[in-house]
């Protein structure tokens, strides 16, 4: 195995990551600005009132996405497990 090898690798899981991560990031990040204006507009600072509409966010997002996710995190296993097979 070579360094390109190796790089290459961890470029690629580092994609899966970003593809994984990234649309529950998002979403949280935006629930968060919009909790966020409206608790400055409104002037009430109760810190679990970001809490609920991130976790019921990001639950909506695992169910809508969790298979493509379940696919994309299977097809990198399968490139894994080919790559070490052909070491």
């Amino acid at each position: 195995m070579t360094q390109g090898d190796v790089l290459s690798i961890f470029s690629q899981s580092l994609l899966v990551a970003l593809k994984l991560a990234g649309p529950m990031l998002l979403a949280s990040i935006v629930i968060g600005l919009i909790v966020a204006i409206f608790q400055a507009a409104t002037q009430i600072q109760e810190q679990t009132l970001t809490f609920v509409p991130k976790i019921l966010a990001i639950a909506l997002l695992l169910f809508i996405t969790g298979s493509a996710m379940m696919t994309t995190l299977g097809e990198f296993m399968v490139y894994l497990f080919d790559l070490s097979a052909r070491i």
